[in-house]
């Protein structure tokens, strides 16, 4: 299965709507069984370029509660990818639209994990500082361009930038 090429765009005023809007439905569909659920990602960020796929957080009670999420996640169009535990156990991950054009990703994980923390603090940190969000613009931008489809080798190669700025982030907080 080939994958579409990365491609950063610019900045979606639109795309916090899209979030809002998919929100409503997650929330109509497992809202009884959530702890909390976030905008996360680059597209959650004002003026930040970003693939043009919006990145939504679930928090859970326990891990456990994503067995009753997963079949209401996909009567409304996400795609659970179980495939995706041997590199993130403690998450669950969904897709909603085709290979060629994902609208959506689900990253379902415990509302207390580190994970969470991690996503909320990054995002949080983005938001306040655009010259750390101008530079990792430019490194997904670049990345992008050498990486091609292979979205696993975009998303390593983006890790040391994410824990800088995690450890940035964990100084101020």
């Amino acid at each position: 299965m080939g994958s579409a090429p990365l491609v950063i765009v610019d900045y979606n005023p639109e795309w916090p709507l899209m979030y809002e809007q998919e929100k409503a439905l997650i929330l109509r569909a497992i809202g009884h069984i959530i702890a909390d659920i976030e905008h996360i990602g680059s597209t959650s960020i004002t003026g930040m370029g970003a693939k043009p796929i919006i990145d939504i957080m679930i928090g859970l009670h326990q891990l456990d509660d994503a067995r009753e999420c997963i079949p209401r996640l996909e009567a409304i169009g996400h795609r659970y990818v179980p495939e995706y535990e041997t590199r993130i156990p403690d998450r669950r991950f969904f897709r909603k639209g085709p290979d060629e054009a994902r609208s959506h990703h689900i990253h379902m994980v415990e509302r207390a994990s580190q994970f969470w923390q991690d996503r909320i603090r990054f995002r949080d940190y983005m938001r306040t500082h655009p010259e750390d969000a101008m530079l990792y613009l430019l490194l997904k931008q670049e990345l992008a361009a050498r990486f091609g489809s292979n979205r696993q080798g975009y998303s390593d190669a983006k890790a040391s930038f994410f824990q800088a700025v995690l450890a940035k982030a964990r100084v101020i907080a």
